[in-house]
């Protein structure tokens, strides 16, 4: 397999997976442990998309792009922006079909509220550096919307952050490459696991039988 070639490379919406537990996103990416293949949904998503690739709407000095497919060469993932604003700016970046220069701000909806962890925030960071790579630009914010507060959330997109996304990408690829399904520490948040059947989170702590009689012989 040619890990640089487009068609191998990870979902952006992963990452969300692997953050919560990384078991998780490896019976999904690896085992396709899945009603229906998570690259499949959004593979055909993308397809779909690609015959209208830019579903654009201009108000004013804005422009905004809805589903826009993006990706990344440097982390191998590919994903769908769910709204890219682009903000035209002297100090911008030329778009395609667009007169004059812009500013690019990733928007992502969500249908709850804002988490106390960064699972959103790191999602939407790796789509800003799939937008800094394509765009050939550097973003320094995007935005959050939640649907249980109806307002956005302006989400400041720092090199820690971008750093983290980056060593997540690495640790994902590297688990990938091996076809390597990790074990995790079980908890509270695996009854919250749609895939907690499969994953038979109860009996990972259990001895198995080799490690019982072994144990039997040798008292």
């Amino acid at each position: 397999m040619d890990y640089n070639d487009e068609d191998s490379y990870l979902m952006l919406s992963g990452i969300q997976h692997f953050q919560f537990c990384k078991r998780q996103w490896a019976l999904i990416h690896i085992e396709q442990q899945w009603e229906e293949n998570v690259r499949t949904i959004e593979g055909q998503h993308l397809h779909h998309k690609a015959d209208q690739p830019f579903i654009r709407e201009k108000r004013g000095e804005k422009l905004i792009v809805r589903a826009m497919p993006v990706q990344s060469r440097e982390l191998k993932i590919t994903g769908i922006c769910d709204v890219v604003e682009f903000i035209q700016d002297p100090n911008g970046v030329e778009i395609e079909g667009a007169k004059g220069k812009f500013i690019a701000y990733p928007i992502e909806y969500k249908r709850g509220k804002p988490k106390t962890d960064d699972t959103d925030i790191l999602q939407l960071t790796a789509q800003a550096i799939c937008l800094e790579e394509m765009l050939l630009c550097e973003i320094n914010k995007g935005y959050m919307f939640y649907n249980e507060i109806k307002r956005r959330v302006e989400v400041p997109l720092t090199t820690e952050l971008k750093n983290k996304v980056r060593a997540i990408a690495a640790e994902m690829q590297d688990y990938y490459y091996r076809r390597h399904t990790p074990k995790v520490k079980t908890g509270a948040h695996c009854k919250n696991c749609s895939l907690q059947h499969i994953c038979l989170p109860s009996l990972m702590n259990k001895r198995s039988v080799k490690s019982y009689i072994e144990g039997r012989i040798f008292e």
